[in-house]
């Protein structure tokens, strides 16, 4: 099954480099998604007038594309519990899809919302580490705590940024980032409180 993110990418080198056959490519994935766009709404019309048989088919197909979603964005076990968090979703939200409209849509809003969950729960967890200044232990979750950080950190100001990152992060003193940033101890400490309000704001 193919999604509609921008971040795909077909597998196969050929035409690497050809604005051409970029285009076709995007033309026949965007295709191919408008296909299971419509096979999935008629499933789901289906199972909603009492045909088991196409609600388990739909759910098996939106488990394998649901592993392909999750399996790009997240690390493995948060794309499986994701996963799951979404299939559970569909089922219970299953009478809100509207036949008018395209399943696509309805089924992508389900797995983005249950993506952005995921992180925003992440990130207020690396937060809440940071301010406390207690070191990472847990590694099963530390690949994708580190993507929720850093788009967290890059919406701060750089300076706010930098200092965080080397002082809390990589456990470097203050006079020691204050003469590598031409900050003051001042103004270094400042930042780090400042920088650390604004992640709280930004997460909660």
């Amino acid at each position: 099954m193919l999604s509609n993110s921008k971040d795909d990418r077909n597998s196969s080198s050929q035409g690497c480099g050809d604005p051409l056959r970029k285009e076709e490519l995007k033309a026949a994935r965007w295709e191919m998604w408008d296909e299971c766009s419509e096979r999935w709404g008629r499933l789901m019309i289906a199972a909603r007038e009492g045909d088991s048989r196409a609600y388990e088919q739909l759910l098996r197909e939106l488990d394998h594309w649901l592993r392909g979603y999750y399996g790009r964005r997240l690390p493995h076990p948060a794309a499986e519990d994701a996963r799951q968090e979404a299939l559970l979703a569909i089922h219970a939200k299953r009478h809100t899809f509207a036949s008018s409209r395209p399943f696509g849509a309805w089924v992508v809003a389900i797995a983005r919302y249950k993506w952005i969950d995921r992180m925003r729960d992440t990130a207020r967890s690396s937060a809440l580490s940071l301010d406390e200044n207690i070191a990472v232990e847990d590694h099963e979750g530390s690949a994708i705590s580190a993507v929720a950080l850093d788009q967290l950190l890059a919406r701060l100001k750089p300076a706010q940024e930098s200092v965080i990152r080397l002082v809390k992060l990589k456990g470097l003193s203050i006079a020691h980032v204050s003469d590598a940033t031409g900050q003051s101890a001042a103004l270094v400490k400042i930042n780090i409180h400042r920088g650390l309000r604004k992640l709280a704001a930004l997460v909660s």
